[in-house]
C-alpha cells in the first residue's frame, strides 16, 4: 500500500484504542460503575466496547454479564484452559489455604512446577526466573541480554507490543500515541510478504539484516531482537513455519541475542507446537512468557541458558516478592496438566483448522474478508474494503466487533490500521462454539454491508 493511501485511511492505531471506550464520547444512558470507575481510574481507564460490559462470572468460553446476558470469549487468551477451570480453582484455593510466601524458602510445589515448566522447553534453557507480569519478565529479559552482549541496540516488530515498565515501553510502538521509538530501538517490517528476495523467510532476514546495520550506523551496539513469534500485534503472522530461522542466523551472527516473546502465542495455542517458537525450529536465548501461564492467576516468567544468568547476576541482584510463589506454581501446574490430560493442544489445532475452513468459505462470498492467517487458536482476519485486498477496513473492523458483542461474541482487533480481528478463544473451544462463531461473524458482516 502507498504511503499516501496509509495517510488517507488514517495511518496507524495506538494498540489499546482499537476497540476501546470513550470516555469523551456521549453516553446513551447514565451508569453509575461507569462514572465509578472513571473518577477512581482517570486518565489511566481502559475499557473495552462503545457501552462497557460489568462482568460478574465465567465459565469455560462464556462469560456472563450483571444482565443475565452470556458472552463467548474470542478475545482472551489470559484463561486459556477455560474461565474458571475446576482444577485450577482447586489447586489454588487447596495452596492458599496451606501456604504462600515468597522464594527465599525452599518450597517443593515451586520447584515441582519449576521442573514440569522447564520439560517444555530445548534442554539448553535450564534457569527460569518467575515473576508476575509479561512486562517484568520481558524488562528482565532486554536488562540480561544488554549484559551479555554489552549493547543496548534493539530490533523489533513495527507494531509490536511487548509490555509496559520504562524499558519495555520503548521497543512497543503500538503503545505509543505520540513521538517515536527512541533512538536506540528500529523496527522491521511484519513478515507479510516475499518482495525482491523471493520468499517470506529471505524477505524477512534481510530486514532484520538492514536493522542490525541501522543500528550500527547510529552508534548502537546491536543488543538483541524481540520477537513475538506469531506477531500478534502486527496482525497475526504465523506462516510459513520455519521462516525466522534466516533472521535469527543474522541476529546471532552480528552478536545480538533472540529473545522469544511467548505471551501470547506460548502454552499450546498454536496447535501444532507448544511453544510459538517451536513452529520455527529454532531455540531461543531467552523466552518469557505470562499471560495464560496461571489461567487468570497473576504469574510470568522467563527460561533462558544459565550462562546468560549467571552474567547478568554478577553485577545486578533479582528478587521478586510475588514472582514463583507457592499459590502462583499450583496455578501453572495445573494449566500444565489440564494441557496434557484434556489434549487441550491437539484441540487447539483441530477447532483452528475448523474454523479456517469455514472463514476461508466465507471469504469467497464477501469480498472484504482480506485474508484469513494463523495457527492453531491463535487467527488473524483481515478486512479490507470491498473487493480491494490492499485497502485496510478499521471501520469495519470496529462495526464487526461491536455487532459481535451485541450478538453474545467478544473479540478483539490488532494490526497497524486496527483492520485485523484477533481470533484468540480458550484451547478448550467446542466445534458447537467455533460454529457459533463463526455464523455470529456472518451475520455481524452481512449487518455492516
Amino acid at each position: 500500500m502507498s504511503k499516501k493511501n496509509k495517510n488517507a485511511l488514517g495511518g496507524a492505531r495506538q494498540i489499546l484504542d482499537m476497540n476501546a471506550f470513550d470516555a469523551g464520547a456521549e453516553a446513551t444512558e447514565r451508569n453509575p460503575l461507569l462514572e465509578r470507575r472513571l473518577a477512581n481510574v482517570g486518565a489511566a481507564t481502559v475499557l473495552f466496547y462503545k457501552e462497557p460490559l460489568e462482568i460478574v462470572s465465567a465459565s469455560g468460553s462464556w462469560m456472563t454479564a450483571a444482565d443475565g446476558k452470556r458472552y463467548l470469549d474470542f478475545y482472551n487468551n489470559v484463561p486459556s484452559v477455560g474461565h474458571t477451570h475446576p482444577r485450577v480453582v482447586a489447586a489454588v484455593t487447596d495452596q492458599i489455604a496451606r501456604l504462600n510466601i515468597n522464594t527465599r524458602y525452599l518450597n517443593s510445589v515451586v520447584d515441582l512446577y519449576l521442573d514440569a515448566l522447564k520439560a517444555t522447553f530445548p534442554a539448553p534453557l535450564s534457569n527460569v526466573v518467575l515473576s508476575c507480569s509479561g512486562s517484568e519478565a520481558n524488562d528482565l529479559a532486554v536488562r540480561i541480554a544488554a549484559a551479555a552482549s554489552g549493547g543496548t541496540g534493539i530490533i523489533v516488530s513495527e507494531n509490536a507490543y511487548h509490555g509496559n515498565t520504562s524499558i519495555i515501553s520503548e521497543i512497543s510502538p503500538s503503545a505509543l500515541k505520540r513521538g517515536n521509538l527512541p533512538d536506540h530501538v528500529v523496527t522491521v517490517p511484519a513478515p507479510s510478504h516475499p518482495g525482491q528476495s523471493g520468499s517470506i523467510e529471505n524477505a524477512f532476514a534481510a530486514d532484520v539484516k538492514r536493522a542490525i546495520a541501522e543500528l550500527e550506523r547510529r552508534g548502537h551496539k546491536f543488543s538483541a531482537f524481540v520477537c513475538d513469534s506469531i506477531f500478534s500485534s502486527d496482525g497475526v503472522y504465523a506462516d510459513p513455519p520455519g521462516f525466522l530461522r534466516k533472521a535469527i542466523s543474522e541476529v546471532r551472527k552480528a552478536g545480538g541475542l533472540y529473545i522469544a516473546d511467548e505471551v501470547q502465542p506460548g502454552f499450546a495455542r498454536t496447535g501444532d507446537a507448544f511453544w510459538g517458537f517451536a513452529r520455527h525450529d529454532v531455540t531461543p536465548d531467552i523466552v518469557t512468557m505470562g499471560k495464560p501461564m496461571g489461567n487468570g492467576f497473576p504469574m510470568a516468567g522467563l527460561v533462558t541458558r544459565p550462562e546468560l544468568l549467571e552474567r547478568f547476576c554478577e553485577d545486578t541482584g533479582y528478587f521478586s516478592t510475588f514472582g514463583g510463589n507457592p499459590v502462583a506454581a499450583a496455578a501453572g501446574m495445573a494449566v500444565l496438566d489440564v494441557i496434557a490430560d484434556e489434549q487441550l493442544q491437539s484441540n487447539a489445532l483441530r477447532q483452528g483448522n475448523h474454523i479456517q475452513e469455514r472463514l476461508r468459505d466465507l471469504a469467497t462470498k464477501d469480498d472484504r474478508i482480506a485474508d484469513v492467517r494463523g495457527a492453531g487458536l491463535f487467527l488473524g482476519i483481515e478486512l479490507s474494503q470491498p473487493g480491494e485486498k490492499d485497502q485496510p477496513n478499521a471501520e469495519l473492523a470496529s462495526s464487526v466487533i461491536n455487532g459481535l458483542k451485541d450478538r453474545g461474541v467478544l473479540i478483539g482487533a490488532a494490526g497497524r490500521f486496527g483492520n485485523t480481528l484477533k481470533v484468540r478463544p480458550p484451547l478448550s473451544l467446542s466445534q458447537d462454539e467455533a460454529d457459533i462463531f463463526v455464523d455470529r461473524l456472518a451475520d455481524a458482516l452481512a449487518a455492516s454491508a
